[in-house]
């Protein structure tokens, strides 16, 4: 029977997550002490990544010690040198003849200009590593998902505050489980189809509904997507990871984080798009036999829940409502 647990409960691997709630920014990161087997998945058109070669099935590599989920747009890549500091101090890597390599995988959200435009740098990094000493992350507006928002097609004054959201699950012995920094430029959807979190109407009340907009307003004076777009490059992403405890190579990772993006693609409208640079990771942290199939639909499911998770636990900050104090 499938039921809720908490994303501890899976063991071989650890979460922590620091910010500069100021700043409107953070970082958090996921440790594998022993190594993983990792996918990825990467459907947005503007993606700001780290060693992500790693992963090609070609590549020596087998497993990764460590991902990174950051904001601070490409800056926030910097954020990695103190993951991989924190890790070579604890002996963890990939052994060669004069010392451990930690490789360390990272993805960052565009979320410059919430807060006073601070960007995730080495330091911060290595205190998200210090915080999953307590292998623990609270969700919302902490981590990589401090200065996340969504709604974002007609730009900053029409957007809501998003943030980080976590979910896990298990059933019989297969556990799976997804932390997911949702910054999106659509909307995200309830479990009724209905949006939960998005692009606010002009009215003042309720949502005006990105599909819609894109649709129906294409080309008008009132739409400002493009224009907005042009000048503004990729200022959105969604970002995150899943972990099970079912036991698989990284190319078997690689279909499962496929398979997971089904989430993002359930629960975000539109999602994938070019002003976007979603990526989602997928690592393997146990030895439990399992089917690559309901594996990937479980990752898929926790996906869905961890993003609606992310909207629903933000709150208002930086003058940019959350759900809690928007008018339906």
């Amino acid at each position: 029977m499938l039921r809720e647990i908490s994303l501890q409960d899976i063991q071989g691997f650890c979460i922590g997550s620091s910010e500069d709630a100021a700043g409107g920014t953070g970082c958090t990161v996921l440790i594998c002490p022993d190594g993983a087997p990792c996918g990825l998945d990467v459907r947005g058109g503007g993606p700001a990544s780290r060693e992500t070669e790693l992963l090609n099935p070609r590549a020596a590599a087998e497993r990764i010690h460590a991902v990174l989920l950051s904001g601070g747009s490409a800056f926030g890549l910097n954020a990695a040198a103190g993951v991989m500091q924190y890790l070579e101090e604890h002996d963890i890597g990939f052994d060669t003849r004069i010392c451990k390599v930690p490789l360390v995988l990272a993805s960052c959200i565009y979320d410059l200009g919430c807060g006073s435009n601070v960007r995730p740098d080495a330091a911060m990094g290595y205190e998200a590593c210090v915080q999953a000493e307590q292998n623990h992350t609270l969700m919302g507006n902490h981590g990589a998902g401090t200065g996340a928002t969504v709604g974002k097609c007609c730009g900053p004054s029409y957007m809501m505050k998003s943030g980080l959201g976590v979910y896990a699950v298990q059933t019989g012995d297969l556990q799976v489980g997804a932390v997911v920094a949702v910054n999106a430029l659509g909307d995200v959807l309830g479990e009724d189809g209905q949006i939960l979190a998005g692009m606010r109407s002009r009215e003042g009340r309720g949502f005006a509904d990105t599909r819609r907009v894109l649709l129906e307003e294409y080309g008008t004076t009132d739409t400002l997507f493009s224009q907005r777009q042009a000048a503004g490059g990729t200022t959105n992403t969604t970002i995150g990871a899943v972990v099970t405890n079912g036991a698989f190579d990284k190319a078997h990772m690689g279909k499962i984080a496929a398979l997971a993006s089904n989430g993002l693609v359930r629960t975000i409208r539109p999602v994938n798009t070019t002003a976007d640079g979603d990526a989602l990771y997928a690592l393997s942290v146990g030895n439990v036999p399992a089917e690559l199939n309901t594996v990937g639909t479980l990752a898929a499911y926790a996906v869905e829940q961890a993003v609606r998770r992310a909207v629903s636990h933000a709150q208002s900050a930086y003058g940019i409502p959350s759900l809690h104090d928007w008018p339906r």
